[in-house]
């Protein structure tokens, strides 16, 4: 094998939170030695925001100062070189579509994965969880829609403030708690129960450390950390 060995940059918008973006360095490395064995891992480049600042404008509804904030982190990834870029967050691609729009180095949208694995899965209205504005804005919901013919509902106002709180109070730090979990799942399976949702979007990026397939074995889960990451890998191997 000639070295070095050539495979493409992901340059990784991380920071959002520190929590996901250790799992998606994980996810990366994984997936590139699941691949070519050995000793072989992924090339990347982190750009770590503060979570603080990240916090700080998605409470405040501050979307113009987010944006400012994330392109100087990107123009740091495609100044060192990265020939792809991942955004850790589904919250945060809101501002990213506007930013990569006129950039050369392309983006893979955190959403796609998702919506092909859906797509393929034959579902056509699932549940979304995640922050507040990705279950309130259309950004993401809009999108499965479109490209991928799936509806997304969203929980109802509680709900939502249950699980936004959850996030940001216990799994952006690390906090895994089983009262949370139990939470969780209730509200997954009244939202089967009530409204024929088929599926659910863990459409935050540390969701899927509190709850996964097996804890609702029949009510297809998807993983928009896992899926984006097996996304990567296969661009940076093609």
């Amino acid at each position: 094998m000639n070295r070095p060995l050539k495979q493409k940059t992901i340059g990784i918008l991380g920071g959002c939170s520190n929590i996901a973006t250790g799992e998606y360095y994980k996810f990366l490395n994984d997936g590139i030695n699941d691949r070519l064995g050995g000793w072989e891992i992924a090339e990347t480049l982190i750009a770590g925001m503060n979570f603080g600042n990240i916090e700080a404008f998605v409470r405040t509804d501050d979307w113009d100062a987010l944006e400012a904030y994330m392109r100087i982190k990107i123009d740091s990834l495609i100044a060192g070189g990265a020939d792809v870029i991942l955004c850790v967050s589904n919250t945060l691609h809101k501002p990213l579509e506007g930013l990569m729009s006129h950039a050369d180095v392309p983006v893979i949208h955190i959403a796609d994965p998702t919506g092909l694995a859906m797509r393929d899965a034959k579902l056509k209205k699932v549940a979304l969880f995640g922050t507040r504005p990705v279950m309130q804005m259309n950004y993401l919901k809009n999108r499965f829609q479109d490209h991928f013919g799936v509806e997304t509902i969203s929980p109802n106002e509680q709900e939502q403030e249950d699980i936004d709180r959850i996030i940001f109070n216990e799994l952006v730090k690390g906090i895994i708690s089983t009262e949370s979990k139990r939470r969780y799942i209730e509200i997954a399976e009244r939202m089967r129960v009530d409204e024929g949702a088929q599926g659910l979007i863990l459409g935050c990026t540390e969701i899927f450390l509190l709850i996964n397939q097996t804890d609702i074995a029949d009510f297809p889960m998807f993983n928009t950390a896992k899926l984006h990451c097996d996304a990567a890998v296969e661009f940076a191997l093609g």
